[in-house]
C-alpha cells in the first residue's frame, strides 16, 4: 500500500472479458472509460493483464507493461501492485475459448473505501457479496417484456 492504511482500502473486483476470435474490434473506448474512472477517483486499477489462448488452448499473457504501445493506459503502470499469479492467468485463460484475446483486470473500488471503514469501526462484517452479470439483467428484461407482449396478443 501506499501512504493509506489496510483500514482504508475498499472492495476488490476483478473482471475477465473475453474477444472471441473474429469479434475483436478494439476501438481505443474502453481504455479510455477505464481511464475516466481511475482518474476521477472512483477505482484504483491494480493489475492488468492481457490474455491470449492460441487456437491450441495454450495460454500466453503480457503485462501492461510488456505491450509494445500502451496508449494513454502507460501512465498507470508505475501504479499497479500486480496482484495476479501465473496460477491465476492461467485458470482465467482455460475458462476462454481457444483464439480469444482477453484482458484481466483487478480494481479497488475507491468509492466504496470509507464506507467499508465505517462497516468495519461499527463492527460489521461481510456475510455475502455477488453481482449479477448484465446480461442476466438484459435476458430477464427481454424475458417480462416477451411474456407482456404474448399476454397481451
Amino acid at each position: 500500500m501506499t501512504e493509506r492504511s489496510l483500514d482504508e482500502l475498499g472492495p476488490v473486483d476483478y473482471v475477465v472479458v473475453e474477444f472471441p476470435a473474429g469479434q475483436q474490434n478494439f476501438t481505443g473506448e474502453a481504455a479510455a472509460e477505464l481511464l475516466r474512472l481511475h482518474d476521477a477517483g472512483l477505482i484504483r486499477i491494480m493489475d492488468l493483464i492481457i490474455i491470449g489462448v492460441g487456437t491450441d488452448g495454450t495460454v500466453m499473457a503480457q503485462e501492461l507493461g510488456d505491450l509494445e504501445d500502451m496508449g494513454e493506459l502507460g501512465r498507470l503502470e508505475t501504479e499497479l501492485a500486480e496482484t495476479l499469479a501465473e496460477a491465476d492467468v492461467l485458470t482465467f485463460g482455460a475458462a476462454m475459448r481457444p483464439g480469444s484475446i482477453g484482458a484481466v483486470l483487478v480494481y479497488e473500488n475507491l468509492w466504496a473505501a470509507k464506507f467499508g471503514s465505517a462497516l468495519r469501526h461499527a463492527g460489521g462484517q461481510l456475510v455475502a457479496n455477488g453481482r449479477i452479470p448484465i446480461q442476466a439483467i438484459i435476458a430477464a428484461v427481454e424475458a417480462d417484456e416477451a411474456a407482456l407482449a404474448a399476454a397481451g396478443a
